[in-house]
């Protein structure tokens, strides 16, 4: 059986200071609209959660069905840090291939506060990301700072190559209209921006965002009885965890006695999650027209770009100088402008990632579209050991 998308939707991004459920409907109703659905034929809703914004937040399946009114459908909420949309989705995949109903609506929705992102839920002295803030004072600019010197030292990387990141994904959030900044950037404009960690400047790094997204999931034989979209089919989610000794935290500065006596793994982490989406997919990162990565900083892009098999490890920024990774390139990277034209809404992203997906497999992103589009993957890392990665198919 296959689960293709039948409908997506958004809520644009932005800092509206509104509630997180006044986004999540707007990108669920528009979802609806595109599926060409009605509210009351899903059969199952699943919630991302978002464990800022109150008892809602938490039980966000339940507070979106509210919302958009009762009508019995089944519920699941769900929370995996940034890759809590792409567990969502999972859920609501599983459920449609066990049979168990022919559409599902995925929806997830923040509204963040000012400024980077505080550890919540309380202390996890055994989650390496908590440590770092609490034992190392390093927030989340003062991370990717960390991943952007090692880039430097050991690859040759510069804050050019970053800035020029800025400036791809810039170009291509210009043309998005759910992106928060629709303005192009220059080089000098990156390089001139306010330091915030060495080397990482403002514009290096991505903002925290209110925003909203949604997917309407079907078996295809449903999409075809009802006249649905069938055009693209979700081949693979990839939710797998780190494999001991390796911690989320990838920096030989974090090396333990444990890292010392047990051979690493085959792969880091971040690779291992795509690597099992493509195995689960049948296709390797050479079958890719486009990817959406997790560009939480510009230099974390590139690291990404590798991390998901586009290049061999430190050859990213090549492929970035050549153009082979801005639109029009060989094989695009985030041409949805990516998190440097959205910023952060922890839910809602990763659904943020497969309409973007959907978009570009179905011919419709206009002016960013990639040419002959047939297989696009999404990928994210949140705290806590939750990664995810995605792959469409048209």
């Amino acid at each position: 059986m296959d689960v293709v998308i039948a409908g997506t939707g958004m809520h644009p991004w932005g800092k509206w200071g509104r509630p997180f459920t006044e986004y999540g409907v707007a990108a669920a109703r528009a979802a609806l609209r595109d599926a060409g659905l009605d509210w009351t034929e899903v059969q199952y809703v699943v919630g991302a959660d978002t464990i800022r914004n109150g008892y809602p937040g938490f039980v966000a399946g339940a507070t979106f069905a509210q919302a958009l009114g009762w009508t019995g459908a089944r519920i699941a909420s769900c929370y995996a840090a940034c890759a809590s949309g792409a567990q969502a989705i999972d859920i609501a995949r599983t459920r449609i291939l066990a049979g168990l109903c022919d559409v599902a609506l995925v929806v997830g929705a923040d509204s963040t506060p000012k400024g980077f992102f505080r550890p919540v839920g309380g202390d996890r002295p055994d989650d390496p990301d908590w440590l770092r803030f609490r034992l190392l004072g390093a927030t989340n600019p003062a991370y990717f700072a960390l991943y952007a010197r090692r880039r430097m030292a050991l690859y040759g990387d510069t804050p050019q190559d970053f800035a020029a990141v800025k400036v791809k994904n810039a170009l291509a959030g210009s043309l998005n209209e759910n992106a928060r900044y629709r303005r192009t950037a220059t080089a000098e404009e990156v390089l001139a921006s306010p330091m915030v960690a060495d080397p990482l400047r403002l514009m290096d790094i991505c903002a925290t965002s209110d925003g909203g997204a949604a997917v309407v999931l079907a078996s295809a034989d449903y999409a075809r009885r009802r006249g649905l979209s069938t055009a693209v089919r979700l081949a693979a989610v990839s939710t797998v965890t780190p494999a001991f000794p390796n911690t989320v935290l990838e920096l030989p500065c974090f090396a333990t006695d444990s890292t010392a006596a047990v051979p690493p793994p085959e792969r880091t982490f971040r690779a291992s999650i795509a690597h099992a989406a493509y195995e689960e997919a049948g296709i390797g990162p050479q079958d890719l027209s486009f990817a959406e990565v997790y560009d939480l900083s510009t230099a974390l892009e590139l690291d990404w770009a590798e991390d998901v098999g586009l290049a061999p490890p430190g050859e990213a920024g090549k492929l970035l100088r050549a153009g082979d990774t801005a639109l029009g390139g060989r094989i695009p990277v985030n041409p949805s402008g990516g998190l440097a034209s959205f910023g952060e809404a922890i839910p809602a992203q990763a659904i943020a990632q497969v309409c973007e997906l959907a978009r570009q497999l179905r011919g419709t992103a206009g002016a960013r579209q990639v040419v002959n589009a047939r297989a696009g993957l999404a990928a994210n890392q949140g705290l806590f050991g939750h990664g995810s990665a995605i792959i469409a198919v048209s």
